[in-house]
């Protein structure tokens, strides 16, 4: 747990903890549970980096098959009237 929480901090964990700490401190001062229950959210997903896939849960591979390969294209001549 202590190594994520103090590594892998990138711009949207950033933005994650900032909203966090600006909503919190609105719910705060204005006594609105539910925006301190978003501020709860997102200072877990900054501290635990998670989001709403998880870590790294909408990232894509970066493997290349051999079928996707480029192969001979033929092409057909197709004439008008």
């Amino acid at each position: 747990m202590k190594a994520t929480l103090f590594s892998g901090w990138h711009f949207m964990r950033w933005v994650r903890l900032v909203l966090a700490l600006v909503i919190g401190i609105s719910a705060f001062q204005t006594h609105d549970s539910i925006s301190g229950f978003i501020a709860a959210f997102f200072l877990f997903q900054a501290v635990t980096n998670t989001g709403c896939c998880g870590v790294n849960g909408c990232a894509t591979t970066n493997t290349i098959s051999k079928e996707d390969t480029a192969s001979e294209i033929e092409y057909e001549e197709v004439k008008g009237k």
